[in-house]
This record gives C-alpha cells, sequence and structure tokens, in this order.
C-alpha cells in the first residue's frame, strides 16, 4: 500500500514515477554499477608500463645462441563475458617485447606481439567488500606471435623453439604483477566507508 501511496503522491507532483525493485535485484544493480570496466582497468592500472626482461638463456642445438628480450608491458583492455552473477570479465594484456640473439659472432634482433588473457571474476564479501579475483595465469593464456621479416632461417628455427619457454615466462611475469600488494589492495574495495561518506 505504502508503494502505491508514493508512487501516486510523485504522479500528482509531475515527478517520474518511481520504479521498485527488490533488495537482491537492488543489490546485484549496485555491484554492477561498482564493479565497472572502468574501475577494473584502475585496479590494474599499475602494471602498465613495467619493463619485462628475458634471459640470458640457451637456445637451439647444444644451446649455442643466446637469447635475452625486454620491453614493456602496454595498456590492457577489458570485456565483460557475463551478465549474471558472479560478474566475469577478460582482461587483455598486451606486451611488446624486442628479442637479441647471439649466435655464433652475429647479433639477430627482431620483436615479438605478446598478449596474456586473464580471467576475472567479481566477487560479494563481507562486511561489504567488492572483490576482483583473478585466476592465475598459465602459458595457455598467452599467445605469441613474432615478427620474423629479415630473419635467417637458422635464426628463425631457435626463436620458434623457444615460443614455450617464452610463454611460461610471461604469464608468471604477469602473475606476479597482479598479486604486488599495491594491485591486490585495488582489487578489494570496501563500499562501507563510501557509503558512509555520501550520508546526509
Amino acid at each position: 500500500m505504502f508503494n502505491n501511496v508514493s508512487a501516486d503522491h510523485d504522479a500528482q507532483r509531475g515527478a517520474p514515477k518511481t520504479e521498485y525493485f527488490t533488495y537482491a535485484d537492488f543489490g546485484l544493480a549496485f555491484f554492477d554499477r561498482a564493479i565497472s570496466k572502468k574501475r577494473i582497468l584502475s585496479a590494474v592500472s599499475g602494471i602498465t608500463g613495467a619493463p619485462i626482461e628475458f634471459g640470458p638463456i640457451g637456445a637451439g642445438p647444444g644451446r649455442i645462441a643466446k637469447v635475452t628480450a625486454h620491453g614493456i608491458v602496454n595498456d590492457p583492455t577489458v570485456t565483460r563475458v557475463s551478465e549474471d552473477e558472479p560478474l566475469r570479465f577478460n582482461l587483455h594484456i598486451p606486451v611488446d617485447l624486442k628479442f637479441v640473439v647471439r649466435l655464433t659472432g652475429t647479433v639477430h634482433r627482431f620483436r615479438a606481439d605478446v598478449a596474456v588473457d586473464l580471467k576475472l571474476t567479481a566477487r560479494a564479501a563481507k562486511p561489504l567488500r567488492a572483490v576482483i579475483e583473478v585466476e592465475p595465469p598459465d602459458k595457455s593464456d598467452v599467445a605469441v606471435e613474432i615478427r620474423a621479416e629479415g630473419l635467417a632461417s637458422s635464426v628463425l628455427q631457435i626463436v620458434s623453439g623457444m615460443e614455450s619457454e617464452v610463454k611460461r615466462f610471461v604469464a608468471k611475469y604477469i602473475k606476479e604483477e597482479v598479486n604486488k600488494p599495491h594491485i591486490q589492495k585495488a582489487r578489494d574495495v570496501d563500499l562501507g566507508p563510501m557509503i558512509d561518506a555520501a550520508e546526509y
């Protein structure tokens, strides 16, 4: 009865009609707003620009070649992959790597486009927290595309044989980055103080 009276009162004043819904639906709508793509990107922004270094490691027959790599983590993008509880997202992290291969007195340089796809899940936690869980990545979550233009076939063969090792290294690196204390803190948001600050 109270709802009807309130709605009629709104109509009499010319105000928009109030649409009510359940506490459960309200909570899901609130959580949906709190865990936006923008907030997720903000939570992991600390990894952008992070330097990444690899090697030197031996590669090829007899480990005769020595390979090193360096680069940076570029700006990630996020895609929502579920509409219902729990909210799930895919975080795509591009990494630009520059490789140097030293082989029998010669030096060969090339680049590789690397991408890591992280699976994220937004959880509600007590007392009133929003927590973004990150599924630990492994090499199956990493894609490597070698820019092979100008590479000698012998060098390309060595590089191609290293792909699995590069994937393993990058997955481990990203896992360590997203679990650093400042990023863990950003992934765990206490909503209570925000609500208290809005009191009037």
